[in-house]
This record gives C-alpha cells, sequence and structure tokens, in this order.
C-alpha cells in the first residue's frame, strides 16, 4: 500500500500505552482489542480521535475556538494520514427531556415533511375527515351565524403567535393598498400601530373590508372573502364589529373560516399545516401545559391518599440503590410507625392520632431515638425526617419522566396538530409504533400518484433509516423513547443509525463496543451495517471484544500483554488469520480456539425450591408463567426487546422486594406474580450498571469499604500517633484532613451560567483533596493520595503485607478490574466496571445460603480472559449455596448456565413469549431458539 494509505502513528504514550509505531490501514474495517484496562482506549479514542478533534478544532477561527475550548494535544510523536474523526461511544445521547429516538436519528424531521404535506384532518371527536370548504359556503355560515343589518369585518390573518417586531410585514401590506390591520385584538391603521416587542408573540390580521350583511351586499361579501384566502392561501376570519367595539348585548360568534377544510355543522378551528406544526420543540405544535416536553416539569401531584404506608413505600423506594442516603427516610418512617403502632396497611386517608402530622410533614429535629417492635435502635447518622410529603415530592422530582402531562398525556403535540392524520394515525400515534411496526405501516402506505410524488424523497430517507435500526437490533424501540433512557449500546446504535443517513465519506470513525447489548443474531446484521459504513469510503476503527466482529474485520490490533502498567504494548497487528497465529495474542489464541472457556461437564441440579413466576404481562411479556430454580446459575437470554429485563427486574426483583417489604402473609396476593417456594430467598442483591455514586468523592475503595482499613493503616504510622490523628483525618468526606479550599473534591466548579458549568483543578492542593498536613503522613514513603492514585493491581503488591486489604483489593483483580485506580471517581466508571465494583463488594461478603443475586450483562467491556474470571466468580458463589441470575448475551456465560430461560422470539410486540427453557444443550437442539442455534455451535467445540 501506498504511504497515504495509511494512518502513521509513531511513538504514542497516551496513559499507560508504551510508545507504540503502528500503520493503520484507512478505508478499512478495523478493530482493537486486548484486556479491559491494557490501552485500547487509550490508542482508540485519548490519541486518534483526540487528535483528530484538535486538528478540526485548531482549524476554526479564533473567535470559534473561544467557544469550544482547547483540546490538548495527545502524548505522541506523530500521526500522518489522520482523517476526520466522529467519536460514537457508549456515553447516553442526551440528558434533554426533548431528545427522543426520532429526534436523534432524523427520522422524525422527515415525517414532519410527509404530515405537511398529505396528512388528513379529523374531527377530534367524531373521527370524521374534515372536508374542502368553498366561499359559497363560507358565506352561508356567514349569513346564519349574523343577523341582516349587521355589520361584520372580514380579516386576514396573516401572522399567527409569532415573535418580532413584524417592521417588514406592516411595509409590505401599506405598498399593497392597505391601510388597517388588527393586532393582538385591537384595529389599527397601519402606519399608527405601536412598536411591537421582538421577544413576545404577536397576531396580525389584515382588515380586508367592513360589511353590512344584507341580501345586496352577497357579492361584496364573496369578493372580500376571495380577497383574504388569496393573502393566506387557506384561511379567513369573520368577526362582529360589536364584539369589537364591547357594546353588543349579544355575543356574537369569531368565526375561523378554512377554505380546505370543514365539518358541516361544526366550527373546528384548523392550524395551517406545516412542518412547524407537528414540532413539539415549537410554541406553533407544542403542547401548550407542558411545552413540548410531554411531563409536567415541577413536582406536581399530591400524595395518593387511597395507598396504604406499605404501597407507598414500595413505590418510592424499590428502584433506590441501598448505598443512596435517601435510603434513610425509608428505615426512619418504618420505625416511627413500628414505634407507634400505625398500621402500614392502613390508607392514607384513613390514618389518625397525634403523631399523622409528623408523619407527613416530618420532624424539625433529628430523630435520634427509635423503639421497633423487636429491637433498639440508635439513629446516629443523624438524618432529619423529611415527612411523607417531602419524601413523595424528592420521589416526583426524581422520576418525573414518568409523570405525565395532564393535559397532552405524553403526547407533547398541541390537540390541532393531533388533528391530522396520515392512514388513521397521527404523528404521535405513528411513533409511538415500534420501528418494526412502523416499516409494515409504510410497506403497507397507499398514496396518490401527486401526494407519493410531494413526499418520495422524505418516504426514501425515512424507510432507509428504520430499516437500518431494525438491521442493528434496535427495531423494538419506538421513536417516542426519550434519549436520556437508552441504554449506551442503544444510543451508540442510534447515533450509528444518524451517521449512516448522512451517508459521508473520507471520515474516521472511532467506535467502543457497538455490540454490547446485542444478541448474536443481531450481532450479524451489525458488522454488516458497519461494513456499508466502510464501503461508503470511511476508516472504522472499533473497539471490541465480540469474536464474530473481530473476525469479521479487515484488520486487528491486540494491545496487551496485560492491563494498567503492565499492558499498553502492541501484541499483534494485522488480519484476524494473522493475529491469530501470532503466538504473543492472547487474542489470537482465543479466536484460534486454542484457549477455550470449559463448558460445565454435570450442571448443577439445585436444591429443589422454585421461584415461580405466574401469569407475567408486564410491558411485552405476554402472560408467561415460568420459573427460577434455586441454587443454580440461571441465565436469561433472547434478543434484544425481548422481554429479559422486564421479566428479571420488573417482575422477579420488584415482585420479591415487595414481598420483603410487605412482611405479611398476603403478600402473594399484593403481587400475585411471584410465588417463592416456603419463603426460599433469603437475601436480594441486584448488582445493576447503575453509577455506585453521584458525586467524585465515591470511588471504588469507598464502595467497598477497603478504604476504611487503608486509613485505619496509615492512623498506626508513628507520626500520625504523634499528632494524634484519627481515620478521620484522611477521609475527604470529613474537616479536618482534607483540603478546605474544595472540600475534599480536588475540583472546583466555575459556574458559566449559559454554558454548561467548568470543572478545574484545585489550585490549593492540585487535585490530592487533603491538606498538606495530612499528606506528610506516609505510609512505605506514599501518602494517602498517593496510595489513591494506585492502580488495583499496584495495591495488590503494595499492600501484599496486609492479609486484609490485599485480599479485598484482589477481589476487585478477580472481576476485572485491577487496571482501575482505587481512588477513581465513582462518575468517570463506565456501567460495566460500575456493575462490577458492585459485585467486588459482595465477594467480600459471607455468601447467605438462599441469597438471590441479579446481574444485568456483567460481561460489558470484558475481554475473553477477563469472562473466564468472572465465570469462575460466579461458581464460586453458586457453589456457596447462593442463586444467580444473569441478562447475558456472552455464549461463553450461557454455555455455562445451570438453566436458561430463552425469550423471544423477536422483540418489541413480537417478543415476550418463553421460547425455550432448560440446560444449554435443552436450548441448544430448540429449532425454535436464536439463542439455541448460536449454542449449538459453540457446545459443539
Amino acid at each position: 500500500m501506498k504511504n497515504q494509505e495509511f494512518i502513521k502513528v509513531r511513538g504514542a504514550r497516551q496513559n499507560n500505552l508504551k510508545n507504540i509505531n503502528i500503520d493503520i490501514p484507512k478505508n478499512k474495517f478495523v478493530v482493537i482489542t486486548g484486556l479491559s484496562g491494557s490501552g485500547k482506549s487509550s490508542l482508540a479514542f485519548d490519541t486518534l480521535y483526540q487528535e483528530g478533534k484538535r486538528r478540526y478544532v485548531e482549524s476554526l477561527s479564533a473567535y470559534a475556538r473561544q467557544f469550544l475550548g482547547g483540546f490538548e494535544k495527545p502524548d505522541v510523536d506523530s500521526i500522518e494520514g489522520l482523517s476526520p474523526s466522529i467519536s460514537i461511544d457508549q456515553k447516553t445521547t442526551s440528558h434533554n427531556p426533548r431528545s427522543t429516538v426520532g429526534t436523534i436519528t432524523e427520522i422524525y424531521d422527515y415525517l414532519r415533511v410527509v404530515y405537511a404535506n398529505v396528512s388528513v384532518p379529523f374531527h377530534p371527536s367524531k373521527n370524521v375527515a374534515l372536508e374542502k370548504q368553498t366561499i359559497e359556503q363560507m358565506i352561508q355560515k356567514i349569513n346564519q351565524s349574523f343577523p341582516k343589518g349587521h355589520t361584520i369585518v372580514i380579516l386576514a390573518p396573516i401572522i399567527e403567535k409569532q415573535k418580532g417586531t413584524h417592521q417588514k410585514t406592516f411595509l409590505k401590506l401599506f405598498q399593497d393598498g392597505f391601510h388597517r390591520v388588527m393586532v393582538n385584538e385591537k384595529i389599527y391603521l397601519i402606519d399608527e400601530v405601536p412598536d411591537l416587542e421582538q421577544k413576545k408573540s404577536h397576531s396580525i390580521y389584515v382588515v380586508v373590508d367592513r360589511i353590512e350583511v344584507n341580501d345586496v351586499n352577497q357579492n361584496r361579501i364573496f369578493e372580500a372573502l376571495e380577497q383574504a384566502l388569496n393573502l393566506t392561501n387557506s384561511k379567513v376570519f369573520v368577526k362582529s364589529v360589536d364584539n369589537l367595539q364591547n357594546d353588543s348585548s349579544q355575543k356574537l360568534p369569531f368565526l375561523k373560516l378554512n377554505r380546505n377544510y370543514h365539518l358541516e355543522g361544526v366550527d373546528v378551528d384548523i392550524p395551517t399545516r406545516e412542518p412547524r406544526l407537528f414540532s413539539f420543540n415549537t410554541p406553533v405544535g407544542a403542547c401548550l401545559s407542558c411545552k413540548g416536553i410531554g411531563f409536567q416539569t415541577e413536582e406536581n401531584g399530591f400524595l395518593p391518599l387511597d395507598k396504604t404506608l406499605n404501597e407507598l413505600i414500595i413505590q418510592i423506594f424499590q428502584n433506590v440503590d441501598p448505598q443512596d442516603t435517601f435510603i434513610y427516610q425509608k428505615q426512619i418512617l418504618i420505625n416511627l410507625c413500628n414505634h407507634y403502632k400505625i398500621d402500614m396497611d392502613t390508607p392514607l386517608l384513613d390514618l389518625k392520632g397525634k403523631i399523622i402530622d409528623s408523619i407527613f410533614n416530618g420532624l424539625s429535629s433529628k430523630y435520634t431515638r427509635h423503639k421497633t417492635l423487636d429491637q433498639e435502635v440508635f439513629w446516629h447518622q443523624g438524618h432529619v425526617f423529611e415527612g411523607l410529603l417531602g419524601i413523595f415530592k424528592i420521589y416526583r422530582k426524581n422520576n418525573q419522566m414518568d409523570t405525565n402531562c395532564f393535559d397532552c398525556k405524553g403526547k407533547r403535540l398541541n390537540p390541532g396538530a393531533l388533528l391530522f392524520k396520515l392512514n388513521g394515525k397521527n404523528i404521535y400515534e405513528l411513533t409511538n409504533l415500534s420501528i418494526n411496526d412502523m416499516l409494515i405501516f409504510f410497506e403497507n402506505l397507499v398514496l396518490g400518484k401527486e401526494e407519493a410524488k410531494i413526499i418520495r424523497l422524505a418516504l426514501k430517507e425515512i424507510t432507509h433509516r428504520l430499516t437500518f435500526l431494525k438491521e442493528i437490533g434496535l427495531g423494538y424501540l419506538t421513536l417516542t423513547r426519550n434519549g436520556a433512557t437508552l441504554s449506551g449500546g442503544e444510543a451508540q446504535r442510534i447515533r450509528l443509525a444518524t451517521q449512516i443517513g448522512s451517508k459521508l465519506s473520507g471520515v474516521l470513525y472511532v467506535l467502543d463496543e457497538p455490540s454490547i447489548g446485542l444478541h448474536q443474531k443481531d450481532n450479524d446484521l451489525l458488522i454488516n451495517s458497519l461494513k456499508k459504513m466502510r464501503d461508503l469510503g470511511n476508516s472504522l476503527i472499533v473497539v471490541e471484544h465480540d469474536h464474530d466482529t473481530m473476525l469479521a474485520s479487515d484488520y486487528l490490533i491486540d494491545i496487551g500483554p496485560k492491563a494498567g502498567i503492565q499492558g499498553g504494548n502492541l501484541q499483534a497487528a494485522g488480519t484476524p488469520k494473522e493475529v491469530m497465529q501470532n503466538p504473543n495474542s492472547l487474542t489470537g489464541k482465543y479466536l484460534s480456539n486454542k484457549i477455550t472457556i470449559n463448558t460445565p461437564s454435570v450442571r448443577r441440579k439445585g436444591n429443589g425450591k422454585k421461584i415461580w413466576v405466574k401469569n407475567a404481562s408486564k410491558n411485552n411479556l405476554k402472560n408467561i408463567n415460568t420459573f427460577f430454580p434455586m441454587e443454580q446459575l440461571v441465565v436469561v437470554t433472547g434478543v434484544s426487546g425481548s422481554g429479559k429485563s422486564t421479566l428479571v427486574n420488573d417482575v422477579l426483583l420488584s415482585g420479591l422486594r415487595e414481598k420483603g417489604l410487605l412482611k405479611n402473609k398476603n403478600s402473594y396476593q399484593k403481587n400475585p406474580n411471584i410465588v417463592d417456594d416456603a419463603n426460599c430467598v433469603t437475601k436480594i442483591v441486584e448488582i445493576s450498571q447503575a453509577a455506585i455514586g453521584r458525586i467524585p468523592r465515591s470511588n471504588p475503595v469507598t464502595y467497598t469499604g477497603i478504604f476504611d482499613e487503608i486509613r485505619d493503616l496509615y492512623t498506626k504510622t508513628e507520626e500520625a500517633k504523634m499528632r494524634g490523628y484519627q481515620k478521620g483525618r484522611f477521609s475527604f468526606n470529613v474537616k479536618g484532613g482534607r483540603c478546605p479550599v474544595c472540600t475534599g473534591d480536588g475540583v472546583k466548579k466555575i459556574s458559566m451560567h449559559f454554558l454548561p458549568d467548568v470543572y478545574v483543578v484545585c489550585e490549593s492542593c492540585k487535585g490530592t483533596r487533603y491538606h498538606q498536613e495530612t499528606l506528610s503522613i506516609k505510609y512505605k514513603n506514599k501518602n494517602i493520595a498517593q496510595v489513591l492514585d494506585l492502580t488495583v493491581d499496584e495495591g495488590v503488591i503494595f499492600f501484599q503485607n496486609h492479609p486484609k486489604i490485599k485480599n479485598q483489593l484482589e477481589i476487585l483483580q478477580n472481576v476485572g478490574l485491577g487496571y482501575v485506580k482505587m481512588g477513581q471517581p465513582a462518575t468517570t466508571l463506565s456501567g460495566g466496571e460500575a456493575q462490577r465494583v458492585k459485585l467486588a463488594s459482595e465477594l467480600h461478603k459471607k455468601v447467605i445460603p438462599g441469597a438471590l443475586y441479579i446481574l444485568d450483562e456483567p460481561t460489558t467491556g470484558l475481554h475473553s480472559d477477563d469472562v473466564r474470571q468472572l465465570i469462575k466468580t460466579l461458581h464460586h458463589m453458586v457453589d456457596q449455596k447462593a442463586t444467580i441470575v444473569v441478562i447475558e448475551h456472552n455464549l461463553d456465560v450461557i454455555k455455562n448456565a445451570d438453566y436458561i430461560i430463552d425469550l423471544g422470539p423477536e422483540g418489541g410486540n413480537q417478543g415476550g413469549y418463553i421460547i425455550a427453557q432448560g440446560t444449554p444443550e435443552t436450548i441448544s437442539e430448540n429449532k425454535n431458539s436464536y439463542t439455541g442455534k448460536y449454542l449449538k455451535k459453540i457446545l459443539a467445540h
């Protein structure tokens, strides 16, 4: 190949990279792989993408750069042949409540064009199409509405509720010979109209004529209506002069006539059909109450007084992280009720007694001591009880996305926009279909020859993008789905669809594990889509662990040999075949099956007890019945959107939590979907991918409790003893040892008002978070900040003489987090990393027989070698009589299951059925199971 056909990287040393030199072929599908923390992202994102972005910013003017900020040059000697770069990572697309799948992919913009051209309005209650209205019919309506001899004004609505001063509009009207206008309900001579405020909405109607209604003036009325319609194209308004002067005892109608649409005997105000009408981001189309966001912006709603305290506790706290301090509110409430013997199964409306005021409104002082039914409880945490009203306000604020607007019911658009339909569906009803169903809708769409010609290009773009979304496994989504609720994998694939739609060429795309969350069936389609992007003349660099994606690539780069400081080397590079033959490549050995993850020779039988799910119909589940056997590794499989998360999280987990909270014999009546054999579940642990903390102070060692041991170790140093330092001195969460300037954050937030807040390193502590006197205390020549800056792997070596700390750090190692810094802020951890931190936190505790652990795709971001270690850990937990339920697509995890529940057959409305259940061998023989098809291949090895 010629030089211009390569991206030539020389001396890459970013993060843990070890002076890497490599020539990456351009316009190819390139995969970078390696163990977690080996340096893949450092090469792909922090070096190649960062330099491409920096060069683009440097090419802009100084004026433009001041808004974008500076971008540091990555630690690399040189990069030649770099194209403009676009990053498509795993981060959630947008936290903007107006962002939806439809707006992100731009499909909604094309739909607005379609509806603005070929939709037909329907009467809001009669569901009858409105017909076009002739001028003769308008005159007849006027004669019926106004008595003879009455004077009316014929108005042409030029501008309706639009911001601006509209000076050019007034000048044009004056030049066209018009002398009077109605502005915001008042009539003026054009040259006497007062100045209009730029930022306020205004309505301007031309006064076409002032006419007395009688038999003689019928032709004059006809001419005035015709002239008004020529000005507006479709609309004309008619108003009584008496109404204008407010001197009429009889209130006469304000007629809004429309040449395009009319229903005999009914006066309906039909808005002008235009693209803005179908946008919830413009005042023309948005719901007036919620302004187009679909939910109430304030923490609206009152306490549901028909619910009991138990039911309210379940509703509010069932999805709250046990580490969240908000959970204390539940404990205080329960203890208060127990102490004052308040029946928690009584509806709120029926609660009585002096303490009820405190239950609803909270306690003004810290409630320090309670007596529950079985023990004394001392509350030293010092949390103030907010009361039910305060708790519910916090709950509504945290969950306001689920609170539909009372007027539009979450549809975002005003009633006028929803009148217009295409093949019987308004734009909300259409976009609320799954992508699969939308494709069927457009396949069956029948249009006239002229209509089809008008929207041909828009329809082509819509079907092209919908088809691509279906091909990458997102056919179960709706275009109304809020962008903030998408998983990282879903968000990335949606952004991928947007880029495919843009049809750019000559671009460097950098992707971060696009296969996450995909079933093998959908993964094959994703690979084909990536190849299409390459074939458009683009270079693709994909960070990936999936075997099929690696084997389908044109060029494979393996970084290693291990993670953290032991990684960062170029182990192998070449075609997949060349990498498989390279003895230095661990990935190559897995691809060539020289190293494999073993399949258990015997499946566990469990203890015979089961958790039954009866008639579950939540979301897309089709009234299913199944069971989860105890003391087994249970894996729930199925294509994306088939109902896995609904079954495990919304039915099993929520049902068991409800039972645990209610603690009464009638709990099955409260949740009839869950039947637990002889109360065999002793503990429920959800290990999700949610963040382990909302603030940077939370990190892996604080979450797992290791930091307490480390702080205790520092208090035992001679210098700390001489100064009388206690454990609190080495905490950045309390006063004393932390930096007083940044209060232990290490950074200072600078509010930019109309721009996002900027965080700068604290000048006082230089980001260490601690006071200088605290940093002077050292253990083995390292202060507390330097220890927190060590990776877990380095920490294991550093604390090798302290078994308790070392053992806990080794657990983090065993779940694939050896490369993570011990003090890495929780806000910077990926979902998969956060989940593994939670898993490590549970592993250092003693496994209680009967404990149920629920994990959602724990292999996210893991190399095959890390997956092998994870599977070993899961087996160890089950051997200690735990029950583990895992939602997973990874075939190595699936083949290690004792029991599989396979959902499908497809996603969305076409999913929600039990396709197969049993051992991996049983599933592999089921011809209806997509999972079985791929499982059969891997079991044959």
